[in-house]
């Protein structure tokens, strides 16, 4: 099987970049990534920055205007978010937004939604935070408007959060069934269970056994509806940074501070390359990594090494 690469796009903080120039970084980046055999180019869905990249005060684009901008500036990778929160958006809105990037991007884009979490920018925003339970039926009844709208003509749905009355998606998706749908989070009971149902891509992070963990699970819930878990890829948000020699790798742990250097593992392309199979060895078919380190052109390019190496061990089934 063919691994499949995204290059996810959480940080938006260049050093020596003006706001004004921050989009065509961001371009290059994009740009970068599908030059290098990457498959799919995401950015995170959110108001402010996320502890584990950085700062609250870092810039923080708004998700969806930005993905058409990447979108007239790309011809191959798919696009999405990685991923939305189901409070920030009507679904039917949501829908017709990534039925839109499916149109500007020529068949490309991808739903990435998820229960949402960051309480913080909820509050500043104004955005209403229920608990995990009802964030979980929203996502349910969420994934269920979308996927209708995307495959029908004139779908009503009436659920307890949100409804539809016939409602017109026209022009319809490129993409025969709609874009491929990414169910993000790990939580076995409920998440899991509607990634069973809805999901074309799963992403989690993780340690090898923590992540290889979750399939299983995926496994389960898709044998109790009958669907076969072949269907969905698996992908695992991997820390690794490929870089060229060890001295590389001292200078880059140099430039992460203290308290994110577990979060980095800088290694040759043969020890990356080692560590993807484990992956694949596991059930995983697929990877991610992100611009937090991988930053440059340059970075990029030697993950397009990394890539090539792995898909030219690969035999076709």
């Amino acid at each position: 099987m063919r691994a499949f690469f995204g290059y996810h796009m959480p940080s938006f903080t260049f050093a020596g970049v003006p706001d004004a120039n921050m989009f065509d970084r961001v371009v290059e980046l994009a740009q970068s990534a599908e030059a290098a055999g990457f498959d799919l180019v995401t950015v995170m869905d959110h108001f402010y920055q996320i502890g584990v990249v950085g700062s609250e005060e870092e810039p923080m684009l708004e998700a969806y205007t930005l993905l058409g901008g990447i979108a007239a500036r790309t011809q191959r990778v798919m696009l999405g978010t990685m991923v939305t929160g189901v409070t920030y958006r009507n679904p039917a809105l949501l829908a017709k937004a990534v039925t839109t990037l499916d149109i500007v991007s020529k068949g490309r884009a991808m739903l990435g939604i998820g229960a949402a979490w960051n309480d913080v920018e909820h509050a500043g925003y104004g955005f209403e935070f229920p608990p995990i339970g009802e964030r979980e039926d929203r996502l349910e009844e969420a994934l269920t408007i979308c996927k209708a709208m995307f495959t029908q003509e004139r779908p009503s749905f009436d659920g307890r959060y949100y409804r539809i009355d016939h409602a017109l998606n026209r022009p319809r998706p490129i993409q025969p069934g709609g874009p491929k749908i990414m169910v993000g989070g790990g939580g076995e009971k409920r998440t899991l269970k509607l990634a069973a149902r809805f999901a074309d891509i799963t992403n989690w992070v993780g340690s090898l056994e923590e992540a290889a963990a979750k399939l299983a699970v995926l496994d389960r819930h898709c044998d109790a509806i009958g669907r076969d878990p072949s269907e969905i890829l698996r992908t695992v948000t991997v820390p690794i940074v490929p870089v060229a020699s060890e001295s590389d790798k001292a200078r880059l742990l140099e430039r992460i501070p203290a308290e994110r250097r577990g979060m980095v593992n800088p290694v040759l392309l043969d020890e990356a390359a080692a560590i993807l199979r484990r992956y694949i060895d596991a059930g995983f078919g697929g990877f991610m990594l992100r611009n937090v380190v991988i930053r440059t052109p340059e970075g990029v390019g030697l993950v397009g090494e990394l890539i090539r190496m792995m898909r030219s061990e690969e035999v076709p089934a």
